[in-house]
């Protein structure tokens, strides 16, 4: 299986991170999806990443796609609880990190435009606003417990530690770590892990 990412895309280093700990081997392919056309678009009509190109020749595109897909290739590690509640709790924290991740990067591209005006700073003002708001939930769901969702490492573990992290790379100025220092324990448990230290964009 061939993986076509970047290496500072949260959702991309979520993929590679369940592979990791599901001990999968995928052939990586550093994809442009900003670029008009390469590899990525013949693959992913949204030419977005990450995208797994199966060995059949066949195509899979969006993260929570990817890892559901590769939770379910071998019974090592499930990271996808199999008990309905615990389920549907890990796709939760799944979606509320995945949330996170696009304001910031909404934020981020609006905060580049050359043309930028004063409905561009109201659209910043409004996506930073929903990182702060999902920070809050993330930590107030966290609360003292070891892991998100049960006893385990699961996929909601690994979805907060690349939303946590891509703020870390894109936003220093956001000093989660100090308002919410339940969810900078569980980052720096998380950080401490080989997959998360292979995947660490600030060291790629």
């Amino acid at each position: 299986m061939k993986l076509l990412h970047s290496n500072t895309s949260p959702y991309a280093r979520k993929v590679r991170i369940v592979a990791a700990e599901k001990k999968l081997e995928l052939d990586l392919e550093v994809a442009d999806p900003w670029a008009p056309a390469d590899a990525l678009t013949r693959v992913n009509p949204l030419g977005k990443v990450p995208s797994l190109v199966l060995d059949d020749g066949s195509t899979l595109f969006d993260s929570r796609v990817i890892v559901e897909y590769l939770d379910g290739l071998s019974p090592v590690h499930r990271l996808i609880p199999e008990a309905s509640r615990d389920r549907i709790e890990a796709k939760r924290w799944e979606a509320i990190a995945d949330g996170l991740c696009d304001a910031a990067i909404l934020a981020r591209l609006e905060a580049g435009r050359p043309d930028k005006n004063e409905s561009s700073t109201r659209q910043i003002e409004r996506q930073r606003n929903k990182i702060a708001a999902c920070l809050d939930e993330m930590s107030r769901e966290l609360a003292d417990r070891e892991f998100c969702v049960g006893n385990a490492l699961s996929l909601a573990d690994i979805a907060t530690g690349c939303a946590l992290g891509y703020l870390k790379l894109r936003y220093p100025d956001i000093a989660w770590e100090l308002s919410h220092p339940n969810l900078a324990r569980h980052y720096k448990k998380l950080a401490a892990r080989p997959s998360f230290k292979q995947t660490d964009p600030a060291a790629s």
